[in-house]
């Protein structure tokens, strides 16, 4: 190589050294507590990997008689009974305390905010044992699909799903009395407030920046991505609220709608918390996670619907 070719490739080589690494990297949080960090463990199921029998009316409308083929096998009869599979992949999630902390916001004035922002420290982590619908023959050569885990599926093809998945997060904190609904928001001011907080000074990932992590698998504690969802101009006057997550498993069901139509519903994992304060000096202390239990029936049917519940639970799978 020539001394001009040389130095034609120098700036090319101090310009790649200095790129950022975008491989996932191990967080350095600092140790927890025992019981400070609140493991939701994934819940798969079996009737996840199957969709129907479901109709597509467009090809329903094909009128056609056949003369050397059963009308069984036609476009149109079979568009009427099609089962639609797929691979399920889960991720486990947990979560710190939800917690509170005053920031300066930016407003479009250019000047400065005083905000109170809600907000979840969590961890997700991708165990594996996803779920695959893989196809098994009777000595009649009768087709039926069985759910395994990927762990236990060798050289099935389309039908093992992808050990490396993402987590495109969407966090709503819910509240039924009051009718309201808030969507975690990006809030560049408040992300190293609670990074300091929270890790030491380590970066926490928002919402966006999450989904751009390919999660591997991996079953150890360092293995997993903290993240934090952010929410701010939260009412004060909220005592029993939900928050729900979206984007742990792409499982999904395909729901009838009043005018006859279809609409699918994606798995949300709901986390159920109460605050018994007010509206003055709202204070992190004041938020409990779970249900509160009180000792008249007719009072805690009451607080039930608040959740849109019928029994007690801290966290439940839902879908909308």
């Amino acid at each position: 190589m020539s001394w001009l070719v040389r130095l034609l490739l120098l700036p090319c080589v101090s310009i790649l050294c200095c790129l950022p690494n975008l491989t996932l990297q191990a967080q350095q949080v600092r140790r927890l507590a025992p019981g400070v960090l609140r493991v939701i463990p994934p819940e798969p199921q079996e009737e996840e990997t199957f969709h129907g029998p479901i109709t597509i009316e467009p090809l329903t409308q094909l009128n056609w008689t056949p003369n050397y083929t059963p009308e069984t096998q036609t476009v149109r009869q079979k568009a009427s009974r099609v089962v639609v599979r797929q691979n399920v992949w889960n991720l486990e999630f947990s979560f710190k305390p939800l917690r509170m902390v005053h920031v300066d916001v930016p407003q479009p004035t250019g000047k400065m905010q005083r905000k109170l922002v809600w907000y979840l420290v969590y961890r997700v982590r991708n165990l594996g044992n996803h779920l695959a619908p893989v196809p098994v023959e009777d000595e009649f050569r009768n087709r039926t699909y069985e759910a395994q885990r990927a762990d236990e599926v060798l050289n099935v093809g389309a039908a093992q799903p992808e050990a490396t998945v993402r987590f495109y997060p969407k966090f709503i904190l819910e509240t039924r009395r009051e009718q309201k609904e808030y969507l975690d928001r990006l809030i560049p001011v408040a992300m190293p407030v609670i990074a300091r907080r929270e890790t030491g000074g380590q970066p926490l990932y928002n919402s966006v920046e999450i989904s751009r992590m390919s999660i591997p698998v991996g079953r150890d504690e360092t293995d997993g991505i903290w993240g934090v969802a952010t929410w701010k101009d939260v009412d004060p006057r909220i005592d029993f609220f939900s928050i729900l997550v979206q984007g742990l498993t792409n499982a999904f069901r395909i729901a009838e709608t009043s005018d006859g139509g279809q609409v699918y519903q994606y798995k949300t994992l709901q986390l159920n918390f109460w605050r018994p304060g007010d509206t003055h000096n709202e204070h992190e202390r004041e938020i409990r996670f779970g249900i509160p239990a009180v000792s008249r029936e007719e009072e805690q049917r009451h607080i039930l619907s608040q959740y849109g519940i019928e029994q007690r639970l801290d966290h439940l799978w839902v879908y909308r």
